[in-house]
């Protein structure tokens, strides 16, 4: 990313009960199921190009965040399957309205007492202009999709 005053790094960790390859797995090969886990929160993905699980492939999120439906079109930048983590480009969508460049980083770590991970968000962005809020709320969001998820996947064990 470019380095100016507009563009930002935020990110949060989220403690869940379910294994972070159980996580991983979610968002790398399975992302169409995530609205299962979290319905109220995403309605669908939508694969547009490639195929799920591979690098390069381009998804559509249908979301709700902020009390406002919205879409997200995604390619998957890069995958890390030993580290358990995914990296998402926004390249169109509602977030682009307010934001030059927007990227998702989420890692999943098992907890050093194998019970469970550390889910790792990180949003890096740069504001189109000053008066663009910093995205704390969609990082909020992202923590509440993880709770859910964790429900969703350990009620399946």
């Amino acid at each position: 990313m470019a380095s100016s005053n507009l563009c930002h790094k935020i990110e949060t960790d989220v403690e869940i009960k379910a294994s972070a390859q159980q996580f991983h797995d979610m968002f790398w090969t399975r992302p169409h199921h995530v609205s299962n886990a979290c319905d109220d929160k995403i309605h669908g993905c939508e694969l547009l190009e490639g195929d799920w699980g591979n690098v390069g492939a381009i998804v559509l999120w249908h979301y709700t965040h902020d009390g406002e439906r919205k879409v997200a079109k995604e390619v998957v930048e890069a995958v890390d399957e030993a580290n358990n983590s995914i990296t998402f480009r926004v390249l169109e969508g509602d977030l682009m309205k307010e934001y030059k460049t927007f990227v998702i980083h989420i890692q999943a770590t098992p907890k050093s007492d194998g019970n469970g991970c550390i889910v790792h968000w990180i949003m890096e962005y740069e504001r189109l202009h000053d008066d663009v809020d910093h995205p704390e709320t969609l990082l909020e969001f992202a923590v509440d999709v993880s709770k859910d998820i964790d429900c969703h996947l350990i009620s399946d064990n």
